[in-house]
């Protein structure tokens, strides 16, 4: 279930492709939002999430307007390293 460290986003199943797609292209997001965007199930999403974070792309962080969800994001330079780019040169290559 748990990622290896070889594992990278081609490897992840396309419900985890199609949510980082839409943190890329939305930013943050919480869970539900997420969930909406996508139009998956929260259960696909959780997945989706642990898969992203087992991997190092996605970083989960305190949503301070409800203390009780997490926020989402792209982690840049996870995604940089993999690419052996820089970070601003990496998100040029989108």
């Amino acid at each position: 279930m748990a990622g290896t460290e070889e594992e990278g986003l081609d490897d992840l199943p396309p419900s985890a492709k199609l949510v980082f797609k839409v943190l890329e292209y939305n930013g943050s997001l919480t869970q539900k939002g997420i969930v909406e965007e996508s139009m998956l199930s929260a259960r696909t999403v959780r997945y989706a999430l642990e898969r992203l974070e087992d991997i190092g792309v996605v970083d989960e962080d305190v949503y301070f307007a409800d203390a009780r969800q997490n926020l989402y994001q792209l982690n840049e330079a996870k995604l940089a390293e993999e690419c052996g780019e820089t970070e601003a040169a990496c998100a040029e290559c989108d």
